[in-house]
């Protein structure tokens, strides 16, 4: 159940001015829902500055916008590189440099076209100026190859590690074969260094069969990544096609399966031809499954003190189920689900935590908006 609000103030929000907010019930209290950005075109990610300077938001059609509290949405910032946005390509994640406040690096994944009508993903970073309107000498670091996307699973989440090292969660561009491939970059999870070398420990580095960037292989279309903050650890999600949407926690060297196990089946319900069952011998099992995919999308652990009811909660987004799935943590294991705004009728595709411990997230997809999530404080 929801109800419509107009208030200047509820509980610990403190808004500025009037605006309409949204009521909604939880198991941990009444959640109040405001939109504080609307008229985004297919928003993908987003990530905050430090200091309150705001948050920087990708729109897959190539656009990378900064969000203030006091000013909405700024115009384009200069600087992006030119996107494939054709299908589910386009500009898609952004995060931070973990010493942005000395190099102010913003790294940026994005479909990149190549040749005969194929595409891939790409990383790099640029420098954001000092007036937050351009990215300057922009320099790429990663591409993934071969391209053979035609236009779908190009993943893609960005995360740096407390020791600094970039991961970068990919799809396998629709190609299910290459996933188990060790010589492509598809559907891996690729480590690096900041600036594109790769680090001597990888598991492949010397394998002359492998490529040395990849840390783990064997995913499907990844499109949630986060650094769990108890344990350090990277924990990822991907697709599933028809079911078995899952979350990993990636291990260097090892194998995630797809196609030669998986809980989903095609589209059409008929098995995929690869697969082996739910089980194959030399993979690893999902962290966590479903068997109906919610088509999941960006996540973020919850380790604020502004609501102690969240504490040790993963959100996730949905986009199938068009809702926030919450679960609950206990160490690492996933011990409770709850779905959050299923009345709003929208496609989540992010989910951050602010600096001002409120969740944010990302929804709808041509008429996007920024919405900001709390618990009513009483």
């Amino acid at each position: 159940m929801l109800a419509v609000l107009c208030l200047s103030l509820i509980g610990g929000l403190g808004l500025a001015q009037a605006k309409a907010l949204q009521e909604f019930n939880s198991e941990k209290g009444t959640i109040v829902v405001e939109e504080v950005a609307t008229g985004l075109d297919h928003p993908w990610s987003l990530a905050f500055l430090p200091d309150a300077s705001g948050a920087l938001i990708t729109e897959k059609s190539g656009q990378l916008r900064l969000w203030r509290e006091s000013t909405g949405l700024s115009d384009p910032i200069a600087g992006v590189p030119e996107v494939y946005s054709r299908s589910q390509g386009g500009l898609l994640d952004v995060v931070l440099a973990p010493d942005f406040a000395q190099n102010r690096h913003v790294y940026l994944s994005y479909a990149e076209a190549g040749e005969q009508g194929r595409a891939g993903t790409t990383v790099g970073y640029g420098r954001l100026s000092s007036d937050l309107s351009s990215l300057e000498d922009f320099t790429v670091i990663f591409r993934q190859t071969p391209k053979l996307s035609t236009g779908t699973h190009f993943g893609s989440r960005l995360v740096f590690d407390k020791q600094g090292y970039l991961f970068i969660a990919l799809g396998e561009n629709n190609q299910r074969p290459t996933s188990q491939n060790l010589d492509k970059l598809q559907g891996k999870v690729v480590r690096l260094h900041p600036d594109g070398r790769i680090p001597a420990d990888n598991p492949y580095v010397g394998d002359s069969q492998a490529r040395p960037e990849i840390w783990s292989y064997g995913h499907r279309n990844q499109q949630g990544a986060a650094l769990n903050p108890w344990s350090g650890q990277l924990w990822t999600h991907e697709h599933g096609p028809r079911g078995g949407d899952e979350i990993n926690i990636p291990q260097a060297g090892k194998n995630y399966g797809w196609p030669l196990a998986t809980y989903g089946v095609n589209y059409s319900g008929l098995d995929i031809p690869e697969a082996e069952g739910t089980h194959k011998q030399g993979t690893e099992q999902p962290h966590y499954y479903w068997k109906v995919s919610p088509a999941i999308s960006g996540m973020a652990f919850y380790n604020a003190d502004l609501f102690p009811a969240w504490q040790h909660s993963l959100f996730i987004g949905a986009l199938k189920e068009q809702a926030l799935i919450r679960l609950t943590l206990e160490n690492d294991q996933i011990v409770g689900e709850e779905r959050l705004l299923e009345d709003r009728d929208e496609r989540i595709r992010d989910v951050r935590v602010g600096p001002d411990g409120y969740v944010y997230v990302l929804s709808g997809d041509g008429k996007g908006k920024l919405l900001r999530i709390g618990i009513e404080q009483k």
